[in-house]
């Protein structure tokens, strides 16, 4: 379903939409909202989302799908980079639909990866951040993306 705006949803991603519920949020313009996973894979775990609500991706837009993806890409880059960004090696990303879709708003899992860091197939073990270090993590990867933005423009 998407949101004509007269319906009201309160999953956790679209309480992040509306302010209702804080994240450390790592990008957000007219579409879309990309934000840390607050119980990540590994540190930098990134979610990328409409900000309309749309249940999964068989409900999504084909107007969006480039721009889901698009942005996964970017966000991989700054995960990448080394500059002011993770220094990743590489990035897992995933969207479940509807099985294992543990909140109902599509969401593109977009996870920091290095070898040998004990990712085995999709059991996803999880961590959490220390105090203020989300915030850390989301600052890195945002610059990381402003930086990668402004070489594409």
């Amino acid at each position: 379903m998407i949101n004509s705006g007269e319906e009201r949803h309160d999953d956790v991603i679209c309480q992040i939409v509306t302010g209702d519920l804080d994240a450390a949020v790592v990008h957000r313009d007219d579409r879309l909202i990309a934000f840390l996973d607050h119980r990540p894979v590994f540190k930098g775990h990134v979610l990328i989302a409409p900000i309309a609500h749309i249940d999964n991706l068989l409900t999504l837009p084909d107007d969006l799908m480039q721009p889901v993806l698009g942005l996964a890409r970017q966000i991989s880059l700054a995960m990448i980079n080394s500059v002011d960004g993770l220094g990743a090696q590489g990035t897992f990303s995933a969207i479940n639909t509807i099985v294992s879709q543990s909140i109902p708003h599509l969401h593109l899992h977009v996870v920091p990866r290095t070898k040998g860091d004990g990712l085995r197939g999709f059991f996803w073990p999880r961590t959490r951040y220390a105090a203020g270090e989300a915030a850390d993590y989301a600052a890195r990867i945002a610059a990381a993306l402003a930086r990668i933005r402004s070489n594409d423009a």
